[in-house]
């Protein structure tokens, strides 16, 4: 650490910034998303000539329960590719990919496991059992499961709000495994897939020839467009 680094501020808030500014605007976002999905929700039953819900009986249907869950499943879809893909995967003058000689898993001495590790390393990455093994998988491994998890919570709101629909059209309810299968419930899907994937190619490419200052997501301004795996 520099001497600039020891004399800066530290604190709790400053420190951790970056998490508590995005979950406060997710929550923000949450809010408002309720509201509004409620408001349009209750045009749609006065439409159909039905009793309109309040606020908080709309937070506990499965029609606001299926729009959360299926952005939720989308974005960590997003992520656990991006983990796992940029392990193999490099696009050559691009900070979102690793330099390009060190394509794979990498060896010990490089990710500072076993008896590489250094005095703080985590404690599990100085073992040399399935703890490392564990723990060197462990942000793919959760990102992966919170995907299925909140991809299973859609599919069974889904199902909810599917068959609600289907019984004010007069028309027989399916069963989860039916729904699954549904147009629905794929076009729920990948619509957002869709979205996630093209924004992972586009910040990819982007920023190879594009700079954005101070931000760890951009390489260096004056950097050369072919430098890779280099942030600023």
């Amino acid at each position: 650490m520099n001497e600039q680094e020891e004399t800066r501020p530290r604190g709790f808030w400053r420190d951790n910034s970056l998490t508590l500014a995005f979950g406060g605007a997710f929550l923000l976002v949450l809010a408002g998303q309720a509201v509004a999905g409620h408001a349009g929700f209750n045009e749609d039953l006065a439409v159909d000539g039905m009793q309109q819900l309040t606020l908080g009986e709309y937070l506990m249907s499965s029609d606001f329960a299926v729009d959360v869950t299926e952005n939720w499943q989308s974005e960590f879809l997003q992520f656990s590719l991006y983990i796992f893909g940029t392990v193999w995967l490099l696009q050559r003058g691009s900070p979102e990919s690793k330099e390009l000689h060190k394509a794979g898993t990498e060896s010990d001495r490089e990710q500072k496991v076993g008896d590489h590790a250094d005095a703080d390393s985590p404690r599990w990455a100085r073992t040399k059992d399935w703890r490392q093994h564990l723990y060197s998988r462990s942000l793919g491994t959760v990102m992966g499961l919170l995907f299925l998890l909140s991809w299973l919570a859609q599919s069974i709101a889904g199902t909810a709000a599917y068959n609600e629909q289907q019984l004010r059209d007069l028309l027989a309810p399916v069963s989860w495994a039916a729904y699954l299968a549904s147009a629905d419930f794929w076009n729920r899907s990948l619509q957002n897939w869709q979205s996630e994937l093209l924004a992972v190619a586009a910040m990819a490419i982007l920023s190879v020839y594009l700079r954005q200052r101070g931000s760890p997501e951009s390489k260096p301004v004056g950097a050369p467009h072919t430098s890779t795996g280099v942030e600023g």
